[in-house]
């Protein structure tokens, strides 16, 4: 385990695994760098992926209780790459993963090559809401309650660690409630036209927690995307749906071959 320095100097804990062009992976709200497992794994053939824990999760440190928003997150974001000497990586952020990962194509631009975002949205307002039973499940932490939110029961049956892995992540009711405000509060919906990396959309049909017309709306809004509807995917597709590992790599090796739309 490493660790990189935010500009608050929070200590933030990163790994790396793998070869090839810089993938930096951005997990969820309150979720750890452990949570990507087999993904992590199966990208890591292909790239050299580089994973890290947010502020107040896992191995980093808690940081300035000012900084817990998805912009200043994004900010952190950027001090890992700076931490594994990449000027500019690949970025894969899932669910409040990728709202941070706007927020660098946006902010940081010349650090981000092109962008994946897996079920998740460009935040309130403009957004469509998650269904109300599933934040209530969500919030609950109840994990029987959290699991078919996430994952297919057969892949969850055949995966038991890979699940309680991911929705174990070492953290203080403190910093919960600041991952979950900092995703609440976001709205990058203003500034979606402002991204001018290749994106790629990923997103479950069956997604209650984001719904899919979010990721429609992200790619009308993002001009260089392309929108893939997984069908009877959940909020966790990222894990259980292991063929979006083959997507992400050819979306990469051809640089997000999405072309402008009028």
């Amino acid at each position: 385990m490493k660790t990189a320095l935010a500009e608050d100097g929070a200590e933030l804990a990163w790994t790396e695994e793998g070869d090839g062009e810089p993938l930096l992976l951005i997990a969820g709200q309150a979720t750890a760098m452990s949570g990507w497992g087999p993904t992590a794994q199966a990208l890591a053939r292909h790239f050299r992926v580089i994973r890290f824990d947010h502020r107040g999760i896992g191995g980093s440190g808690k940081g300035y209780s000012g900084r817990y928003s998805t912009r200043f997150f994004a900010a952190d974001a950027v001090s890992v790459l700076r931490a594994a000497g990449v000027a500019a990586a690949h970025v894969y952020g899932h669910s409040m993963g990728g709202r941070v990962a706007q927020w660098m194509a946006i902010d940081y631009p010349d650090q981000v090559r092109s962008i994946v975002l897996a079920a998740t949205s460009g935040g309130k307002g403009t957004g469509v809401p998650a269904d109300a039973a599933a934040v209530a499940a969500l919030i609950s932490g109840d994990f029987n309650r959290m699991l078919p939110l996430f994952f297919d029961p057969e892949w969850s049956a055949l995966h038991a660690d890979d699940a309680r892995t991911f929705f174990s992540s070492p953290a203080s009711s403190w910093a919960k409630s600041r991952h979950f405000k900092a995703s609440s509060d976001h709205d990058a919906w203003n500034e979606l036209d402002a991204i001018h990396a290749s994106t790629l959309i990923l997103h479950g049909a069956d997604d209650a927690l984001a719904p899919l017309e979010n990721a429609v709306l992200l790619h009308r809004h993002i001009r260089l995307s392309t929108l893939i509807r997984v069908p009877g995917a959940r909020h966790g597709l990222h894990l259980d749906h292991p063929e979006t590992v083959e997507w992400i790599r050819q979306f990469i090796s051809a640089r997000g071959s999405a072309t402008p739309r009028s």
